[in-house]
């Protein structure tokens, strides 16, 4: 179905230049045509507040024809899996979560991605929204109004399709700016490096027996109560999502943490844990806990963090301070966005000395890898440039 080139809906203007499809054939004959082109921009609307999984309700996609909209509630959206996995370069804003939409509607995540917000980062801009990228690159004000409503209804609205089709009206035009820019700064393999990143990580989103590490109070349990919820978060994680419900409806965060904690017998005893509510007992919940619960006695422990001693605790964190301000001050010189650069636990590992820092490898290590060895060792110190920055002078011995 295509829109008129512009029509006047309740007193405003749309541009309404966009094709609408909810047709199998005519989708997977879309996708065909799709993969004759170089890059493509993706955005995705999708509700997902009483469920496990993204719940994909709209996907447009601006191509070298124009835009399209893709109706998931009409068409197989697993033939997307086709553009996905070739060598088209996929543009998207913010991908995180249409990485996870489209892990879990095709069961695949691009092979080829570029991550405009994290491209913007090495342009010295902070995690800009889209909106505020195409004014900063584009200088174009988008309409905005319709990023709360229900995408799930239908018909779709005059404006729900104007909102929906200006995430990526501009994409591939911003695209092709930054590109240019990262080009021109030498910095276009730094952000592939990043998206590539993005992807494994959605790769590994959810990892069951990783599960207890999003629990903040699991963190600090120790011994058998840390067993306990290593378990216990596997399985409310596996339950989620096999029942397809956000984990806080399995059991909430709180609840799973004293069940660890008091490790409950019977059912008396567990109905009397904080956070347990009656709804929780008149399933198969309670039969699966206290096997998980003795399952736990069978884990593996966690290997044992080797504790530094006060002494050196303290040459630590005078070791952060000191990178961490030379980090901000590289990041500065070089216009990229500081946390990009590096996390304050980023900074943390790299003086630690973790194997696996991230600012021991790769485009960072190229940065700030050899000052930052050197600072460490005393071989380098840091002086207040005149001009409210910072300067790195070396005390090597001549």
């Amino acid at each position: 179905m295509k829109r008129k080139k512009s029509e006047i809906v309740d007193g405003a203007e749309f541009f309404q230049d966009f094709s609408y499809i909810d047709d199998q054939k005519v989708f997977e004959d879309f996708v065909d045509e799709l993969l004759l082109d170089e890059r493509v921009g993706i955005d995705t609307e999708f509700h997902r507040e009483r469920t496990y999984f993204p719940s994909v309700a709209l996907v447009q996609i601006a191509h070298t024809k124009g835009i399209s909209l893709i109706d998931p509630l009409k068409v197989d959206l697993r033939g997307l899996s086709k553009l996905l996995n070739s060598q088209v370069l996929i543009v998207m804003h913010a991908a995180s979560q249409d990485l996870e939409v489209f892990q879990h509607a095709c069961g695949v995540v691009p092979k080829r991605l570029f991550d405009t917000q994290v491209a913007a980062g090495f342009l010295g801009m902070s995690t800009p929204s889209l909106s505020a990228l195409y004014e900063k690159q584009l200088g174009i004000l988008i309409k905005k109004e319709s990023r709360l409503t229900d995408w799930m209804a239908r018909p779709l609205s005059a404006s729900q399709l104007e909102y929906a089709a200006n995430d990526v009206r501009y994409l591939l035009q911003v695209y092709d700016q930054i590109s240019t820019d990262l080009e021109d700064r030498g910095r276009v393999t730094w952000v592939e490096a990043e998206c590539s990143i993005l992807l494994e990580k959605e790769k590994r989103r959810r990892i069951p027996e990783e599960a207890w590490k999003k629990i903040k109070e699991g963190k600090n349990l120790r011994g058998n109560a840390q067993n306990n919820i290593r378990a216990l978060a596997a399985w409310r994680e596996t339950k989620a999502a096999k029942l397809n419900i956000p984990v806080r409806y399995v059991f909430p965060d709180i609840a799973l943490v004293a069940i660890a904690q008091q490790e409950p017998k019977n059912l008396n005893s567990l109905e009397a844990i904080r956070g347990v509510e009656t709804r929780h007992l008149k399933n198969s919940f309670p039969k699966e806990i206290f096997a998980e619960l003795k399952l736990a006695k069978e884990l593996e422990p966690l290997p044992k963090k080797v504790k530094q001693d006060q002494d050196k605790s303290k040459d630590l964190r005078a070791g952060v301070a000191l990178v961490s301000a030379w980090i901000t001050q590289a990041a500065r010189q070089l216009d990229l966005d500081p946390a990009i650069l590096g996390t304050r636990s980023d900074v943390e590992a790299l003086v630690r000395g973790d194997s696996d820092a991230r600012m021991s490898m790769g485009w960072r290590n190229e940065i700030v890898g050899e000052s930052v060895k050197e600072l460490l060792k005393g071989e380098a110190a840091l002086a207040f440039d005149g001009e409210a920055g910072l300067v790195l002078e070396s005390r090597k011995k001549r």
